[in-house]
């Protein structure tokens, strides 16, 4: 099965916001190339909140270029088997956790967001990854600084995108 194919089955199962499910899957059945970077209509991206739900926070990246607390995440590779294997290297990349773990059910909120030109769209499907106990972070080149926040903390530091998947993710566990 292609990342692709994989991507339409992910999303065909997701159970929640059904009119922006059925804007991904109409991008997909409408570009070939929709999982790619290289597609400028918009592309599929993936990404994780990296939570540890027995202390009550998140792990968060200030973007390197955006300036912003964001979640962990970014465009598929080639390599990438599937949408869940995208989202938890992308994750683990950028935490520089090893041993993190997606939430078995899939993903938990889809975010459609504008970015520059030539592309016009990512539309992001997010996973939650538990990091394991005594998981130690590491800061990689695409971002300026990683820190733990509280729950409750996030809304201070974070966009409303950010916001709800802390609130989805939580609601998932």
């Amino acid at each position: 099965m292609s990342l692709h194919e994989d991507a339409a089955l992910v999303l065909r199962g997701f159970p929640g916001q059904p009119e922006l499910r059925e804007l991904y899957l109409d991008h997909l059945a409408g570009h070939a190339d929709g999982m790619w970077k290289a597609c400028e209509a918009g592309h599929i991206t993936a990404s994780a909140l990296v939570i540890d739900p027995s202390r009550g926070r998140v792990l968060l990246t200030l973007h390197r270029k955006l300036r912003m607390w964001l979640q962990m995440g970014g465009h598929c590779e080639p390599g990438d088997a599937t949408l869940a294997d995208a989202a938890l290297r992308e994750a683990t990349e950028e935490s520089g956790i090893q041993g993190l773990s997606l939430l078995p059910v899939g993903p938990v909120r889809l975010d459609r967001h504008p970015i520059p030109a030539p592309c016009n769209w990512h539309l992001d499907v997010q996973y939650a990854a538990v990091a394991p106990p005594g998981a130690a972070e590491a800061i990689s080149d695409e971002s300026l600084d990683l820190r733990w926040f509280d729950y409750d903390e996030v809304a201070g530091v974070a966009d409303t995108s950010v916001v709800l998947l802390t609130e989805a993710a939580r609601a998932a566990l």
